[in-house]
């Protein structure tokens, strides 16, 4: 472990440290280790669908114990909501506010604009799953409300310098935990495998499935011919290492991030004690200016908690992102297997160093398949002898098998001794004077940020003239500071005693505890708002709730929709222009300049289409420096749109070419009608989130109006996920080519891959959707384009879909939808993968 930190380089202001609290048990575990704040979620609209989470009684129960502790609750509200869902979701944020959450972290743009009208005075925060990643994200968030952006994990700390140069918001960042190997807010794996939405809290995480890199040539129409195995030696191709910023946390805390947070709302009360604590006493002596550095067995500790193996990840430019050889817990090494003992069913393990088993410790005896691993759990401590140990062990191990600490007996312990600990206490200033012999009890209470909170108590009693013994001011001080069991400590008792008076000490005790509770009640009244905010914001809610209902069930006017296309290359564009495209969205794989977006333009313009110049899902700093200053010389030349995945990157377009025209991608989300909303002073045309179903496009569409224009992918494989991991260099050691290249899982399946001009790999589902036998009831929703994705397919599968698709919006403008079925019978013979009606036809698991 190196030690090459600063040594007493001055007190700081440390960051929030923000944990997890996915049960009532793990919430207790975070106060008693000395988390600054709380991250949770109810049992609706939290992406952590399979956690606990807590109940409606449990969720206020738990906001007020935090509070009488000190600590900050923010409530997940972060999944992506339909229409049908819009009413509920106001409700509940109304509950929040009431209940006093101190913030609600949001995805979804609808449910954003939603809280900002209805309960203006709850604080924001835009969870990572908005994929903010630029300044320009994080200054649109602030503009439109955010008090906080939980930034990609991508992010570096470079990167943060300078987004945090945007003023009004609090920036927030992953310091331990999982890792996305996606982008959060972009991953559809999940989805359109089996129906289990990670943007519904209910991702089944197929990145930590065994998966193979396949390649072949393509034919005419992108598809792979006699697909072959790229050599490779480990199966998790797409499984990431944990994160631990533990090392250089002196570095990240002398950032300028508002909050340090720690991944895990899936993990036991003892994990979240332990990391918590051991960030929070490293956290402390950094803020103090002492000498800090690592420590050796508080890193064992973090392995011992969990670990995929640990990478300082993308925010300090760690090279080892990836785990492919093996997606579970590693735990920490114990040693290597030196023999089997078939009778007596033990292994002899020689130990790597001074750990050893004790009983209730939790092995795991790795091999070079981890799904042959033997687990094995210590009954009785082992002996230790010239540093072997006897293992009972279950199943046969092979000679030099490593054998991993998993489960510690002695962490166990410790965690719950950090959740013994003696809770946060909240210091009070308490005045006693006397009036006619009756006490009165002023307790002064500090808020951060705000004037101190004073509560009066007047006891019920008047102390009587002492007939022999009168009670001393010692005596009075002793009993009415005492404090055990309740969340106040007493910092000073100014005592204003007159002496000679008398009371039986049960009720100077009485006294004490009522007052404790009035200043209790008083301190989590402060943190809820008042009664009349409470009134104005159930009225909003009302009005909001009553004008979702006069919409719902609308129908917008049935329309003709156009063909728009993606594709990558100057053929594939003059092809589907040809064929009939109105609009293609054009983005290259590689590096792009204005002369072959200008030859694009033509080739477009020749076949009466415009051309969109679409940008890659993910525009960090150097994409937009490059790609900005190119758009009044793009716009000159005939060249009047961007197609764009993230309000960032639509507001470096506008920045640098007011008159150029927006089109919003898939990576937006577009779930409700808020939303398309929200997005309709920016863009002229927004794709509906390809995991929406009939119904509930049908439902946005009738509820958002004529703008802006909205448009549906109903042909390609949907785009499934965009990840900074340059996967073909790493695996097969070269850089992308040509070729088809795609990801065989377990089941034969072939997920495409591609690349953008940047270097980012992207994953699409295995099998195409198809969509031409439902145009009639596209058309009948009031849809304004559809949208065919040729990427990696070439000019005659560009050109023949765009036929297609004409032809099929032909049919239903006359009313012969008898020839659908044989239209896609021929989109069929040109698939790759096989075709699908996705989520539009067979919906989401819920």
């Amino acid at each position: 472990m190196p030690h090459d930190h600063p040594q007493g380089t001055g007190p700081v202001k440390p960051p929030e440290l923000l944990a997890p609290a996915g049960s009532p048990e793990a919430l207790a575990a975070a106060v008693a280790a000395g988390a600054d704040a709380v991250y949770l979620a109810g049992r609706r609209f939290g992406a952590r669908h399979y956690a606990a989470n807590f109940s409606d009684e449990e969720l206020r129960s738990a906001i007020d114990y935090a509070h009488l502790h000190d600590v900050r609750v923010f409530v997940t509200v972060n999944t992506l909501v339909r229409d049908a869902e819009l009413s509920d979701v106001a409700r509940y944020l109304l509950w929040l506010y009431e209940a006093g959450a101190d913030a609600v972290l949001v995805q979804d743009a609808g449910v954003a604009s939603l809280a900002r009208e209805i309960v203006p005075d709850l604080p924001l925060h835009a969870s990572t799953q908005m994929t903010v990643h630029n300044r320009e994200g994080v200054a649109r968030a602030a503009r439109e409300g955010f008090s906080r952006v939980v930034l990609a994990r991508e992010v570096t700390l470079a990167e943060i310098e300078d987004i945090a140069e945007v003023q009004g918001i609090g920036i927030e960042v992953f310091a331990h935990g999982a890792l996305c190997y996606c982008y959060s807010g972009q991953c559809l794996l999940s989805s359109v495998i089996g129906g289990r939405s990670g943007n519904r809290g209910m991702c089944a995480q197929p990145c930590r499935k065994p998966y193979r890199l396949v390649t072949a040539d393509k034919d005419d129409y992108g598809r792979p011919k006699s697909l072959r195995a790229v050599p490779a030696e480990d199966r998790y191709l797409l499984s990431t290492r944990d994160l631990a910023v533990y090392p250089h946390l002196d570095r990240i805390a002398r950032a300028p991030v508002a909050s340090l947070k720690i991944e895990g709302r899936m993990r036991s009360p003892e994990y979240v004690a332990t990391v918590v604590d051991i960030y929070r006493r490293a956290l402390d002596t950094i803020a103090a200016g002492a000498p800090w550095s690592p420590s050796r067995e508080d890193m064992r500790d973090l392995a011992l908690a969990f670990n995929r193996e640990f990478t300082e990840g993308y925010i300090l430019g760690a090279p080892d992102i990836m785990a492919r050889d093996r997606p579970g817990n590693r735990g920490v090494l114990l040693g290597t297997v030196s023999g089997y003992d078939p009778r007596r069913r033990e292994a002899s393990v020689r130990l790597a160093g001074d750990t050893s088993p004790r009983s209730g410790d939790g092995l795991a005896f790795s091999s070079d398949d981890p799904d042959r691993d033997v687990g094995a759990i210590v009954r009785g401590t082992p002996a230790v002898k010239n540093g072997m140990v006897r293992i009972g062990v279950g199943a046969p191990v092979g000679a030099g098998a490593r054998v991993f600490l998993t489960k510690s007996a002695d962490l166990e312990e410790r965690a719950k001794r950090i959740m013994a600990n003696p809770l946060p206490q909240i210091p009070i200033d308490i005045l006693v004077t006397w009036e006619g012999g009756t006490p009165s009890l002023e307790a002064t209470v500090p808020v951060c940020g705000g004037e101190p909170l004073r509560v009066l108590y007047r006891a019920d009693i008047a102390m009587e003239p002492a007939r022999s013994r009168p009670l001393t001011g010692e005596q009075i001080a002793e009993h009415l500071g005492k404090t055990g069991g309740t969340p106040f400590t007493v910092r000073k008792m100014d005592l204003r005693y007159p002496g000679g008076l008398f009371t039986p000490i049960g009720e100077l005790n009485r006294i004490r505890r009522t007052f404790l509770e009035r200043v209790g009640e008083a301190v989590l009244a402060a943190r809820r708002p008042g009664p009349d905010a409470v009134h104005a914001a159930r009225e909003r809610v009302e009005a909001a709730i009553e004008g979702m209902t006069r919409t719902a069930g609308s129908r917008r006017t049935p329309r003709t929709p156009s063909v728009s296309v993606y594709v990558d290359t100057l053929e594939a564009a003059a092809a589907a222009a040809r064929e009939g495209a109105r609009t293609i969205y054009i983005e290259p794989s590689g590096p792009v300049g204005l002369r072959f977006l200008e030859e694009a333009a033509t080739a477009c313009r020749e076949g009466g289409a415009d051309l969109v110049w679409k940008w890659p899902t993910v525009t960090r700093r150097g994409f937009l420096d490059a790609a900005a200053p190119l758009l009044p010389s793009l716009y000159d030349a005939g060249i009047h749109g961007v197609m764009v995945s993230g309000m960032g990157a639509a507001d470096a377009v506008r920045n640098a070419e007011p008159r150029m025209r927006l089109y919003g991608a898939a990576g937006l989300n577009v779930w409700n009608h808020r939303t398309a909303g929200s997005l309709s002073a920016l863009f002229l045309r927004c794709t509906v989130s390809p995991e929406l179903p009939a119904a509930d496009a049908a439902e946005l569409a009738g509820s958002v109006g004529n703008t802006p224009e909205l448009e549906v992918i109903v042909q390609g494989t949907i785009e499934a996920m965009v990840t900074e991991d340059r996967l073909v260099a790493a695996v097969a050691g070269e850089e992308p080519c040509n070729r088809f290249l795609g990801l065989e899982d377990q089941r034969r399946r072939i997920f495409p891959l591609r690349h953008d001009s940047e270097g980012r790999t992207y994953i699409a589902n295995a099998a195409e959707i198809c969509l031409i036998d439902r145009l009639p009831g596209v058309a009948g929703m009031g849809i304004d384009a559809v949208a065919i994705d040729a990427r990696g397919r070439g000019a005659c599968y560009a050109g023949d879909m765009v036929r297609l698709y004409r032809e099929g919006i032909d049919a239903v403008n006359r009313g012969d939808t008898g020839i659908l079925p044989a239209l896609k019978d021929e989109v069929r013979r040109r698939a790759l993968g096989g075709i699908t009606g996705g989520h539009f036809v067979r919906g989401l698991a819920e």
